[in-house]
């Protein structure tokens, strides 16, 4: 017997009725040899971890654009924060914590420079819209390494759906979903007390009251509200999620569309960048290497655009913009 073959037999053993067995995943679009060593879903996690797009994260905005500060969130440690929740509700459960972690580390893959800012200029000027969930999975499927990833339907299904009006079909993939918020509700309170936009005592205490007054306790009251509420769906208990909401549009309202905020001054100097790029790639698409227009597989001059842009880290975005629209100085 295998290590993988081992793995799959103690999976029927310990995991959960309503778990993803990796020995009956629906497959990838190219049969695979089976690896002697990892399950199929152990794959995917390396596949997503060893590619360009997630090193990129590291460069991609959450919420603060180009912060100096190093404490502060950007899409990678998001990332790994979103994984590191959806872990610990999986194993509580006894669902498949590699599938988990595999959709969780590949959810923003598609996301664009300038965080949610960027989004919104995209769905504004491609024809057809923009979302970085639909994005993302583009990137698995195709962008990166010109060829794709050769994903399991499962991963891929749990990259689409992580955001948006229709829910993975799996429990690993609900968990990554709901992971997602949690997420970002709670280290955006935390960046957002650090960079002096919000104080503790900011926040509701209808919210604070059920959820806590600190950032672990939060996340753990969450945690915990989503394993105890948990069965056959993933589900979190109901007062626990009306705070939780209530919290999330206390953000929107307080720092995400808060136009009175210096961060919003920040977004249109982005916004510029990404209009600019858009425009001056669309006149002329042979400023777009010839790489990165080969790996979008089409002659649709919006879609390379938008791969191309979407792709860029922030300071990669902000460096072909001077390139492209800064005057150089010269000495002779």
């Amino acid at each position: 017997m295998t290590v993988r073959e081992l793995t799959e037999k103690r999976e029927r053993e310990f995991l959960s009725e309503y778990a993803v067995f990796s020995d009956s995943s629906k497959g990838r679009a190219v049969l695979e040899q089976p690896c002697d060593i990892r399950t199929v879903f152990q794959r995917d996690r390396d596949r997503i971890i060893h590619s360009k797009a997630f090193r990129r994260l590291k460069h991609k905005t959450q919420v603060f654009i180009a912060p100096l500060g190093d404490h502060y969130r950007t899409r990678l440690t998001h990332t790994l924060e979103v994984s590191q929740i959806a872990r610990t509700i999986a194993r509580a459960l006894s669902l498949n914590e590699d599938l988990t972690e595999a959709i969780s580390l590949g959810h923003d893959l598609g996301h664009t420079p300038f965080g949610h800012m960027g989004e919104r200029v995209l769905d504004m000027i491609c024809n057809g819209g923009f979302k970085h969930n639909e994005q993302s999975l583009r990137v698995v499927d195709v962008l990166e390494s010109g060829r794709g990833l050769n994903l399991t339907y499962e991963v891929r299904d749990g990259i689409a759906h992580h955001t948006g009006g229709i829910p993975p079909e799996t429990l690993e993939g609900r968990i990554v979903a709901l992971a997602d918020k949690i997420a970002y509700i709670n280290h955006d309170i935390d960046d957002s007390i650090r960079g002096g936009i919000l104080s503790e005592e900011d926040i509701p205490s209808e919210f604070s009251s059920v959820l806590g007054n600190r950032h672990s306790v939060r996340i753990d009251t969450m945690i915990k509200a989503t394993i105890k509420a948990s069965g056959d769906d993933i589900r979190m208990e109901p007062e626990v999620f009306k705070a939780m909401m209530g919290l999330r549009q206390f953000m929107f309202d307080n720092v995400y569309l808060n136009r009175d905020l210096e961060i919003a001054s920040e977004e249109t100097k982005a916004r510029n960048v990404i209009e600019g790029l858009f425009s001056k790639f669309i006149e002329n698409i042979d400023l777009i290497p010839a790489e990165a227009r080969e790996t979008s597989h089409t002659e649709d001059k919006t879609v390379i655009v938008r791969d191309y842009i979407a792709g860029m880290s922030d300071p990669f975005a902000v460096a072909r913009y001077e390139e492209l629209f800064v005057p150089r100085f010269w000495v002779k």
